[in-house]
């Protein structure tokens, strides 16, 4: 109040009675006088924010970087709520360009957590992927052929079922190829029913010895197997109920589509950038956005020194990742975009500059050679052979 602390080292809860209590001890004339400074970490700071508000007290937000810069500076002797307090509370003095006004969570504050959600679970299934694809390779090569690169709905039943090449056996080609035609909606017939009992005999014939003893115990890799499947089965499910929540919220968060009509940008990256930027307004420029999105360079001159470094990747990690994914997308659907990606790197090299070998080729064909063996053909690659960032995705940006 008035460029000064309302009181130092008091603690209370976002309980309603302790609230009151605290804005009575205030006994503020005015509340448009107090400014209460908030650093948005986590949730509990939104409950705080919108109950001054609500009474008309002006509620602003640090930058966190500032805050953590300013806090390791007096860490250095000691570190306690207090003196985070009062870190809080200079912040508006030394930056005061820096404080973002809380205007309310907006419409973009559900679809925020939507994304964040749904990139959480996309990574955990393609963990369990992983897992899945490590304890089939113990089943042999053949399941591959019959369950294909990618987990679809009636092969995460089939394994959560029926991964021991004893039960298929045991099951019989009749009712297979009924469990098949039901849980695949008809797509998978008597073909994908006659390949996999021959995949399991495979199995089979690779654990069995001289002897006929088999050296592995299907039962309890069949279980495995079923774990990780039903893990694979639930997390798809999740992730379906909230692709439709996400395409509700992002028809009410950009009606006209703008973001979605950027090259290389779906559905699904359209909702996390709309989702994780919010409120456009609140920024003050472009230049702001791209700081935010931490795919600008750092700067470091000191004089006629203006090294070249890397990317700040400040701010949210989400939309970097999106934003990412939404230009690697179009470098390989549109070549001109994609030359774009080695026309700084052309400008930058020295004159004659050489690669390691000696052989004149300058370092942007090296880099742009090396950028294109990312896909063979350009094709986008799935299942086993996709890259992490690429089965991480889900669907296709």
């Amino acid at each position: 109040m008035g460029g000064k602390a309302a009181w130092k080292g008091r603690k209370f809860s976002t309980q309603p009675a302790e609230l009151e209590r605290l804005w009575a001890d205030l006994d503020l004339a005015d509340p448009a006088e107090l400014t209460v400074v908030l650093e948005p970490t986590r949730n509990a700071w939104i409950v705080l924010a919108h109950w001054f508000r609500s009474r008309g007290a002006r509620v602003v937000m640090v930058p966190t970087t500032q805050s953590a810069d300013l806090r390791a500076y007096y860490s250095k002797h000691a570190k306690n709520d207090r003196l985070d307090s009062e870190i809080l509370a200079k912040l508006p003095l030394l930056h005061p360009e820096g404080l973002r006004e809380f205007t309310g969570p907006g419409s973009a504050d559900p679809l925020r957590r939507l994304t964040k959600q749904r990139s959480t679970m996309v990574k955990r299934r393609t963990a369990v992927y992983s897992r899945l694809d490590a304890f089939i390779e113990l089943l042999g090569p053949a399941w591959y052929g019959v369950l294909g690169s990618n987990y679809g709905k009636a092969a995460l039943m089939l394994l959560a079922r029926y991964a021991d090449p004893q039960a298929v056996i045991r099951l019989g080609q009749a009712r297979l190829a009924r469990f098949l035609v039901r849980h695949s909606r008809g797509f998978w017939r008597e073909d994908h029913t006659k390949a996999l009992i021959v995949a399991a005999r495979e199995t089979l014939a690779l654990w069995t010895g001289p002897d006929g003893t088999i050296g592995l115990d299907f039962a309890e890799l069949g279980a495995d197997i079923a774990a990780e499947a039903e893990q694979a089965r639930f997390l798809t499910e999740q992730i379906e109920d909230l692709d439709e929540r996400i395409a509700n919220l992002n028809d009410q968060a950009d009606p006209d589509g703008i973001i979605a009509s950027a090259p290389g940008v779906g559905p699904v990256t359209s909702a996390v950038i709309a989702g994780r930027i919010g409120d456009p307004h609140r920024f003050t420029s472009l230049a702001a956005i791209r700081a935010y999105s931490g795919l600008v360079p750092k700067v470091s001159q000191s004089g006629t020194s203006d090294p070249t470094l890397g990317l700040t990747k400040a701010g949210d990690p989400l939309l970097r990742e999106a934003l990412y994914m939404a230009a690697e997308q179009a470098r390989r659907i549109d070549p001109q975009l994609g030359a774009l990606g080695v026309r700084p790197v052309v400008h930058r090299s020295r004159p004659g500059a050489r690669d390691a070998s000696g052989s004149g080729t300058p370092r942007c064909q090296e880099l742009g050679t090396r950028a294109g063996r990312r896909s063979p053909r350009g094709r986008r690659r799935t299942g086993r052979g996709a890259s992490a960032s690429e089965r991480q995705a889900g669907v296709p940006v």
